[in-house]
């Protein structure tokens, strides 16, 4: 596979002032029981096939072991984790870097996958998208405003003009808005 084939999607859910976390580090906030009667309702079967299109998913180590706390969503899907600290896992498709995110994913990561997501958190979102490593950003957006915690976007300090390939309105109020990243 050539690196030329190979996406990176930036995923995060925030609310909708922004916000990725409630003060306190919490995200019980992302479950809606909100009821948008023009919505789609996923079936378990779309979910299903569209998890299965992913082929590996990159993380900060909070994300990660919000996911562990959550019931891990990534099955056996191949993650990569990247954090300074020492940490450990059971999971044969978890890895730990440390290294140079440009390396990771251009010489790592997109020899090897077609569709790789970022999913989260706010720092590697922001260190991503400096970097440009990333080529579509979707954004699903929450029925709730939390009014403080931790920002999805928080002065990334360069412009970066994109481009609206979808929107999609969900039954539970949830609103997923994609992007291409435009490249200079």
């Amino acid at each position: 596979m050539t690196t030329n084939t190979a996406k990176v999607t930036i995923h995060m859910v925030a609310s909708l002032d922004g916000f990725i976390a409630t003060k306190d580090g919490s995200i019980s906030w992302l479950q809606s029981t909100d009821n948008y009667e023009k919505g789609i309702t996923l079936t378990e079967e779309a979910v299903a096939a569209f998890i299965r299109s992913i082929d590996c998913y990159v993380m900060g180590s909070r994300t990660y072991e919000h996911a562990l706390e959550l019931g891990w969503p990534y099955g056996e899907v191949p993650v990569t984790v990247l954090t300074r600290r020492k940490l450990t896992t059971d999971r044969n498709n978890v890895e730990f870097y440390a290294g140079d995110p440009d390396k990771l994913v251009n010489e790592g990561l997109k020899p090897k996958y077609r569709n790789i997501w970022m999913v989260g958190g706010a720092m590697l979102t922001k260190d991503f998208l400096r970097r440009k490593l990333g080529d579509d950003i979707i954004i699903s957006i929450m029925p709730v405003m939390l009014g403080g915690g931790t920002l999805f976007f928080d002065y990334i300090g360069q412009e970066q003009a994109l481009h609206l390939k979808d929107v999609t309105a969900y039954k539970d109020g949830m609103v997923e808005l994609w992007y291409e990243i435009k490249k200079d």
